[in-house]
Order: C-alpha cells, then sequence, then structure tokens
C-alpha cells in the first residue's frame, strides 16, 4: 500500500456561512468514515488560516521567520488527509470523494518511496 496526501485548496476570505459548513461537516464525517472502514484512513486534520502560517528561510548566516504563507494565492491548504491505498485510482477515488464532500478542490499526491520508506 502506498500513502497518498490529499491536501485540501481553500479560497482565501470568509468561510462559507453556518448552514453550508453544517452540511460540509456532515459529508466530511459520512467519507471518514468510509475511509475508516475500508482500512485507508491515516490522519486527517483542517489547518488554522493562512495568516497563521509562518515561513523559515534557509540562509548561511541566519534563518529568518517571516509571517503568512510562502507564495501570494488566491487560495491556501486548508487541510490534508493522509491515507493508504493500492493504486493511483484508487486514491484518486478517495480524492473524488472528498471533493464532493468539502465542495473545495483536492490534490492527490503521492509520499515518494511508498509507505513507510525513510
Amino acid at each position: 500500500m502506498t500513502q497518498y496526501l490529499l491536501s485540501i485548496y481553500q479560497p482565501d476570505g470568509e468561510p462559507p456561512a453556518a448552514d453550508e459548513l453544517a452540511v460540509i461537516d456532515r459529508d466530511l464525517a459520512v467519507v471518514r468514515e468510509e475511509l475508516m472502514s475500508a482500512g485507508a484512513w491515516v490522519f486527517a486534520g483542517g489547518l488554522e488560516e493562512a495568516g497563521t502560517a509562518r515561513v523559515i528561510h534557509p540562509r548561511r548566516e541566519k534563518i529568518p521567520v517571516t509571517d503568512g504563507p510562502y507564495v501570494e494565492a488566491k487560495e491556501h491548504i486548508g487541510g490534508v488527509t493522509i491515507i493508504e491505498a493500492a493504486s493511483l485510482d484508487e486514491a484518486l477515488g478517495w480524492g473524488r470523494r472528498l471533493a464532493q464532500a468539502t465542495t473545495l478542490p483536492i490534490e492527490v499526491r503521492p509520499f515518494r518511496g511508498g509507505a513507510g520508506a525513510p
């Protein structure tokens, strides 16, 4: 089994209204239960808003830290889910389910070297 990172791309700006978030939360709970039942779930978590991010810049003498995300963009990573899947097609299927539940784009990317690789 290979582990995959499913990154949730969240647009900058105000979050959806409370009633919309309730539907998304309900749908996410269903996907999480499906992932767990299938033995594919490893870890998931939402991230605080992009403004809370800090970036550490590698330089020789000092390693400065700056506020905010590294790149200027209209969206940011809002959360991640790590799964185990037998194939990219299977991981993409879970990515589709997550995209439907969150109503947001999902990037599906395998970890280098497979599960447990150094």
